[in-house]
């Protein structure tokens, strides 16, 4: 991970993923003995914050390293007013280079607005929205990279298998290659996928054998597949927004199919999928099953998740919901 700039705005869901490339900053820019002078953490949902921060990147650095002023939970890709837009005009081109200011949000930028511009024009600008469960090449991707910055080795299938048991869970990632790299001590080699089976809580895999328990219409399998997951702590949502995924793909595909579309690149595209070779498998996952079961998954997955945002209970809708969904099927 390489960071190049000294004005950063990170934005996106994966507050994990931000605070881990914060920490990253925070070690190559500050020296330990003066960070109490040259390191300011700022709350965003102060009307002043933008201004108290462009203050504090001016201020020369006090002793040895660098400064860092992060703005938490800013709004100025929100909303900004005339008067801050000009100080933003006025003082980031003039930031020193051994001052180095960071933005972070949850929210996307609004690129209508000036400041956005201004930001995107002066500023390293980084994602950090959480990858969708079923882009697994991505997830593999994601993989590789954690697990070269963390230094652990992994045979291809072992990378595989990790992808689909954490998913887009970016904490348990490095907390599972953490703990592989303990065991890693006591061995030679790239650890496999058997080593990764033992030692790794398959969160993400359970959803996905979860979404083709009820294309196969196993309401016994699928529930007890709700129970396990339910008991791992994975969050009711968490699993919704695999199933809708996973029956997104499928419906696409499967209505691509049923038109006539033979070219697997125009597939894969229309289903979002960066690897068109990964067709084979999920045609192989809908042999014998209709676009019209497909799609009538699809509102009955609407209907969970909102009753899930209304606090109703997680165990009970999951099992009613997946019961509904497994009849589609029979």
């Amino acid at each position: 991970m390489t960071l190049t700039m000294g004005i950063y705005f990170f934005w996106g869901e994966d507050d994990f993923a931000i605070a881990q490339t914060v920490q990253t900053l925070r070690n190559s820019i500050l020296d330990p003995n003066w960070i109490q002078f040259n390191y300011h953490q700022i709350a965003g949902e102060d009307p002043n914050s933008t201004i108290d921060a462009l203050n504090q990147a001016m201020t020369p650095v006090f002793g040895m390293g660098g400064r860092l002023v992060w703005v938490v939970n800013t709004s100025i890709c929100q909303q900004c007013s005339e008067d801050i837009l000009t100080q933003l005009q006025r003082i980031l081109p003039a930031i020193p280079d051994s001052s180095h200011l960071l933005f972070t949000t949850s929210k996307k930028p609004d690129k209508r607005l000036k400041s956005t511009k201004l930001i995107e024009q002066y500023a390293e600008v980084r994602e950090y929205s959480p990858i969708p469960p079923w882009k697994t090449d991505e997830l593999i991707h994601k993989v590789k990279q954690v697990a070269q910055e963390i230094g652990v080795k992994l045979t291809p299938n072992a990378v595989k298998l990790l992808g689909s048991s954490v998913g887009n869970n970016s904490r348990q990632l490095w907390n599972e290659l953490e703990k592989l790299q303990l065991y890693a001590q006591q061995e030679n080699k790239p650890l496999d996928e058997t080593i990764v089976a033992t030692l790794v809580n398959a969160n993400a895999q359970n959803s996905l054998q979860l979404a083709e328990a009820i294309c196969k219409g196993n309401q016994a399998e699928a529930l007890q597949l709700i129970d396990e997951l339910l008991s791992r702590n994975e969050p009711a949502l968490r699993i919704v927004a695999t199933l809708v995924g996973q029956f997104r793909t499928w419906t696409i595909i499967q209505l691509q199919l049923e038109a006539g579309e033979t070219d697997n690149k125009i597939i894969a595209k229309a289903a979002d999928i960066p690897n068109p070779k990964r067709l084979y498998f999920l045609r192989k996952e809908l042999q014998g099953i209709s676009s019209q079961s497909l799609l009538a998954t699809l509102p009955i997955l609407l209907d969970l998740e909102t009753r899930l945002k209304r606090g109703h209970n997680p165990l009970e809708t999951l099992q009613i919901k997946t019961i509904e969904l497994c009849e589609l099927f029979k």
